[in-house]
């Protein structure tokens, strides 16, 4: 049994940065809202309790108590290692080698599909599940038009040729774009995505015979963001995997990584073979351009975005800075501006620039990125990039702004 130490939130900002160092130490954690009860938490069996921003009278207990009210590194690793006395054995193998065994047994000898969204996640969800129960297992990349520049391409060669899975590509590019015709809100536009994408999986899985399981690549950040996991934490928005799900979904959900932060993802992922370069691919949301795109999504303003992203990216790899940026994207306002393009006046889109640095996307910070790079980058996607004029760089922090603008 794997050893645990539970984290009490009492909704604490901090809550979650506190169960990530004592993961950091090596010893597995979970947080668990303080209306949880402590005959829950104790049944759990955990070898430490830690208190983060709140106490409750504590029953006798067998696990080592800790209350912390503030970023005490030294203090929870000294906890976790020593005062607990943990075998400190939570590491990349050791999760891949579980998460296998667990999946053979959840599974059996039925089928799994899994949807590729072309992002880090749902690929080592994909590679994990792979390794448990082989040809068991079709991937299906939805196409849904809201991708990056060759996104469907890098997906294929990945799995279709490199590790050899069963995979269906699926164009529904005009079906998506279709269904978000008109919709501005961003909610609205992540439930509309979150079902068509099961609609999709359940015409791929009537094609393809009988699943009984649908794999997604949902993690922790996910399903803190989205539901209210502490005491008087707040959810933050839906996201389209977590909070977008129909009610009357067909499949069961298999979701292997939703208590992995996003670093412990990447660590998974290479342990199960992949490349550092498409591991330490900048994370991008499961709505894809639709939460980039504020306002209505159209083809057009798709492959606009789409253009501009590509050259701020390809610039940051030239300059040396992609993988030092946490993640980085560009963003369409439903803003027009005056400008003056080829001598002409111009009355076209403006365009944002993100760049943030984080651990686990929980909290971030703005890249600080010199200033003769964001030259380059503005000037390259107003002189090549149709329809925008103007462009702007982000320099908000999370919180109190989050890390996409939707």
């Amino acid at each position: 049994m794997r050893e645990l130490i539970v984290i009490v939130d009492f909704g604490a900002s901090y809550t979650q940065l506190v169960a990530r160092k004592v993961r950091e130490s090596g010893v597995y954690s979970e947080i668990v809202p303080y209306t949880a009860g402590f005959e829950k938490i104790d049944a759990k069996k955990p070898k430490g309790i830690i208190f983060a921003g709140g106490h409750i009278d504590t029953p006798s207990t067998t696990a080592s108590v800790l209350r912390v009210d503030k970023f005490e590194e030294q203090v929870i690793e000294d906890f976790a290692t020593n005062k607990c006395n943990c075998k400190c054995d939570w590491t990349p193998s050791s999760f891949v080698e579980d998460e296998v065994k667990r999946i053979k047994e959840v599974v059996g000898d039925k089928r799994v599909l899994c949807g590729l969204s072309g992002g880090v996640d749902s690929a080592v969800t994909a590679a994990l599940i792979h390794r448990a129960i082989g040809d068991q297992l079709v991937c299906v990349f939805v196409d849904t038009g809201l991708m990056r520049l060759n996104e469907a391409d890098l997906v294929v060669k990945a799995f279709r040729d490199e590790f050899k899975a069963t995979l269906v590509h699926v164009n529904a590019e005009e079906r998506f774009l279709s269904a978000l015709k008109g919709v501005t809100d961003p909610e609205q536009k992540r439930k509309i995505i979150g079902e068509l994408f099961i609609r999709v999986f359940e015409d791929e899985a009537n094609k393809a015979g009988k699943f009984d399981f649908l794999a997604q690549g949902t993690i922790y950040p996910d399903i803190m963001e989205s539901i209210s996991v502490g005491g008087k934490a707040v959810a933050v928005k839906s996201h389209h995997n977590v909070g977008g799900l129909p009610e009357d979904m067909k499949f069961q959900l298999l979701e292997p990584l939703r208590d992995l932060f996003k670093d412990e993802v990447r660590k998974a992922g290479l342990e199960l073979g992949f490349s550092e370069e498409l591991i330490y691919r900048h994370p991008f949301p499961g709505p894809g351009l639709a939460v980039r795109i504020l306002g209505e999504v159209t083809k057009e303003r798709c492959d606009i975005l789409r253009h501009a992203d590509h050259i701020a990216i390809e610039e940051l790899k030239k300059a040396g800075l992609y993988r030092e940026i946490w993640q980085a994207f560009c963003a369409l306002l439903p803003v027009k501006t005056v400008g003056v393009k080829n001598d002409k006046r111009t009355y076209d889109n403006a365009c944002v620039f993100r760049a943030i640095n984080s651990v686990d996307a929980v909290t971030a910070d703005w890249a600080r990125i010199p200033y003769e790079v964001l030259a380059t980058i503005s000037n390259r996607i107003i002189n090549e990039v149709p329809h925008i004029n103007r462009l702007v760089y982000d320099i908000s922090s999370k919180p109190p702004a989050t890390i996409e603008w939707e």
